[in-house]
């Protein structure tokens, strides 16, 4: 059990996120959850799985809104449908195989305030997320990054250079 001091913790995060603007779908599927979220004895989140879980990856909403896109539509099911986490979560036609092995383990419900309980049910469910997840963002990337790499990409979609990537080192005075 969870002192004092988180107790008032996770109260506080309940009030701050009631009121939050940001991230609506994330915010009402976490809400009603959260005290069990953090008292959670399995699982762990992993990057992919944030990027769905938040709407902030390789998402053509997304991905329009900070400008990296000319359209929000989806590259994957080419039906002029808004490609959002819940688009690729829930709908999207190229993730068919990989949402049937997903829905096997939490239902037919793919909405987060669905799934986020699933999840915390059991490691068998939190693992079918995860993997889901992994299949999928990791093609959708690959994607991006051919996207990118194509000559005939607008410049505000081209593959940034290698500055980001550069490791400082910083060396003790001698």
């Amino acid at each position: 059990m969870l002192g004092t001091h988180e107790d008032v913790a996770i109260e506080t995060w309940k009030r701050r996120l009631a009121q939050s603007k940001a991230s609506r779908r994330t915010i009402s599927a976490i809400h009603p959850v959260l005290e069990e979220w953090v008292r959670r004895q399995h699982g762990r989140l992993s990057y992919r799985a944030t990027q769905i879980l938040t709407g902030y990856g390789c998402f053509g909403d997304y991905l329009f809104r900070i400008g990296r896109e000319q359209s929000a539509n989806c590259w994957h099911c080419r039906e002029g449908i808004e490609d959002s986490a819940q688009h690729t979560l829930e709908v999207c036609q190229a993730w068919v195989a990989e949402r049937e092995i997903l829905v096997e383990q939490v239902g037919q419900d793919l909405s987060l305030r669905a799934i986020l309980p699933r999840m915390l049910e059991s490691p068998d469910a939190w693992h079918a997320v995860l993997h889901f997840c992994e299949e999928v963002m990791s093609q959708k990337e690959a994607a991006e990054r051919e996207r990118e790499a194509s000559p005939d990409a607008p410049p505000n979609r081209r593959r940034r250079s290698g500055h980001r990537r550069r490791h400082y080192h910083l060396h003790a005075p001698s």
